[in-house]
């Protein structure tokens, strides 16, 4: 049989639709199953009917979702492709679909500071419209329905209790403490009474509200007590998983099996080579000063100071802007209604910088999050240049807008069923680098900025793969296997980032392996096939298409770095 032809790039906004194959019903029909057992997904989409209502986190639940996916894994088998982008579907559904499989059955029930239920059933409701009295009901609706969602969530804690995976003590206290500042008076459910009461809704809604959130606080009150009262008793002290706890997760999170021990040690030389960068930078901001004289000298500069969130907000959304209308159409390609991006500062108080998806219509519009520390309130725009450029454009917005609007080239389950951090975070970050060498960062600070998120990413490597594998420590930091304490010393030397936002930091690494070296091992897989599709075009005398290389890579939707490779192979 001869091999399926080659498809054009995807391009978003394209004239020339594909016509549906049968891998693409198979993969439409599994999506579809998977959204009806995930209606916080629907809403991320902009799917109307399920708008009250949750997951089920119950042991049951969890189980129901694994059943569906290791019938798809079968039914997968029997699939023939009739084209390069079926081939790509079946082999990121195998991978993904697999992994999921795999940490389900490793009997694991996710506890963190940043992306555990605890959070997610929160989160969705800042993703809800809140202007009419139907959105409020909806508000009201699936506020009602959160602590039912948390309960079959401590269910599913105490199963995994039972087979001997209890989470960190650590991770324990922060989510309890989580819990309880979300359920404050002033806390982040609060808020959507108060919104409620701007928007001006009737009496009947506005009590909807008040019992909605009265319900939801009280449900984040008890599982707070839950997890300090009877699963903190359980424990255990120390925050590493071990290194094939760990092989797992890393393959979720980047899509490809590490060699740990190569990764950690490369990790340790990147982080050298962008120091040696930010010293080069130093001496243009002033000759002579130390990268840490370079920062404060941009830190003691008015014009790169920003005072209290709302400055912050409009700077953000003027910075997003101005890149937009400057990529659009030159560098990239960026039809409508994706020009769309807004900067808001998130209602939670955690820490961190976050995008979530415009609905699958573009009615809602991508959304750029700032979660900002109670205790940080300056702000200096050369440091954070590049977190827009990240999580805005070229980075996240463009990356899963363009994912959004190729519906005419790839089924639902690829727009939308399939997130791996090492290609979404690696694009993001060799999205920053992009940025410098499109000339977008040539003031000197700006370009410190960038190198210092790239360092952070870059000591991340080492200290997550360090801390969770027992790696030994560079001789500079003792040569013993490394200590959470010793590592969050070498992160506060490595990340330029405020005490509270390294407490949340530290805690988020400790608590979600593998993760946070998926930045960087996925903007390494990225230099490495655009250097070798750079190869191909010089040995064959052709120019190289730079704008043509990032459609066809952002038209792949998101899929894992092995089936990246597959699926760019020339």
């Amino acid at each position: 049989m001869s091999s399926p032809t080659p498809p054009e790039p995807v391009k978003p906004g394209s004239a020339t639709p594909r016509t549906p194959t049968a891998v693409d019903a198979f993969a439409e029909d599994y999506f579809e199953r998977l959204l009806a057992l995930d209606p916080e997904e629907a809403t991320v989409l902009g799917r109307p009917g399920v708008e009250t209502e949750y997951a089920d986190y119950s042991p049951a639940g969890r189980e129901e979702v694994a059943q569906l996916q290791r019938e798809t894994l079968t039914r997968l088998a029997g699939l023939t492709p009739a084209d390069r982008i079926d081939e790509v579907t079946l082999h990121a559904m195998a991978e993904r679909i697999g992994l999921d499989v795999a940490l389900h059955d490793s009997g694991r029930t996710e506890l963190n500071n940043l992306a555990s239920a605890p959070q997610g059933v929160r989160m969705v409701l800042e993703l809800m419209p809140a202007q009419t009295e139907q959105d409020f009901l909806h508000i009201a609706g699936r506020l009602h329905n959160l602590p039912a969602a948390l309960e079959g969530y401590w269910g599913s804690l105490q199963a995994s209790a039972e087979r001997g995976q209890v989470p960190a003590v650590r991770q324990v206290q922060a989510v309890a403490q989580q819990c309880r500042s979300y359920a404050r008076d002033d806390g982040a459910l609060a808020g959507y009474l108060h919104s409620g009461q701007q928007a001006q809704v009737s009496a009947t809604t506005q009590d909807a509200l008040a019992a909605g959130t009265a319900a939801a606080q009280q449900a984040y009150r008890l599982l707070a007590r839950r997890l300090e009262e009877k699963l903190l008793p359980q424990a255990p002290a120390a925050d590493a998983v071990g290194i094939e706890t760990y092989r797992l997760a890393s393959r979720y999170f980047t899509g490809t099996a590490l060699d740990l021990q190569e990764t950690y040690r490369w990790g340790l030389e990147e982080l050298a080579r962008l120091v040696a960068a930010q010293e080069e930078v130093a001496q243009q901001i002033s000759p002579g000063a130390s990268v840490e004289d370079a920062k404060a000298i941009l830190d003691a500069d008015p014009t790169r100071q920003l005072s209290g969130t709302a400055a912050l907000q409009e700077w953000m959304q003027r910075l997003s802007d101005e890149a937009m209308a400057a990529l659009k159409d030159v560098h990239f390609d960026i039809p409508s209604p994706m020009d769309a991006l807004e900067c808001m500062i998130a209602p939670t108080q955690d820490g961190g910088v976050y995008y979530t998806g415009p609905s699958d219509d573009f009615s809602r519009p991508g959304r750029m999050w700032w979660s900002v520390p109670e205790a940080d309130e300056r702000f200096t725009t050369w440091a954070e240049t590049t977190t827009v450029y990240h999580e805005g454009v070229p980075g996240h917005h463009l990356q899963i807008a363009t994912a959004t609007l190729v519906k005419d080239r790839l089924n639902s389950w690829r727009r939308h069923g399939s997130f791996v951090s090492g290609f979404a975070e690696g694009w993001a970050l060799y999205a920053e680098q992009l940025m410098a060498e499109l000339g977008f960062l040539a003031d000197p600070g700006d370009l410190m900025g960038m190198y210092d998120m790239q360092r952070m990413r870059a000591a991340r490597v080492v200290f997550d793969i360090g801390v969770h594998c027992g790696f030994d420590a560079p001789a500079e930091w003792g040569g013993k296997p490394w200590t959470p304490e010793q590592g969050k010393e070498f992160l506060r030397a490595h990340l330029p980032i405020s005490p509270a936002q390294l407490d949340f930091e530290f805690t988020r690494y400790l608590g979600w392996p593998g993760q946070a070296p998926s930045y960087k091992v996925g903007q390494r897989v990225f230099e490495q096939i655009r250097a070798e599709r750079e190869a191909v075009a010089r040995a064959a005398e052709e120019p190289f298409d730079l704008r043509a290389f990032h459609t066809e890579l952002l038209g792949l939707g998101m899929i894992g770095l092995d089936t990246m490779r597959f699926a760019m192979r020339p």
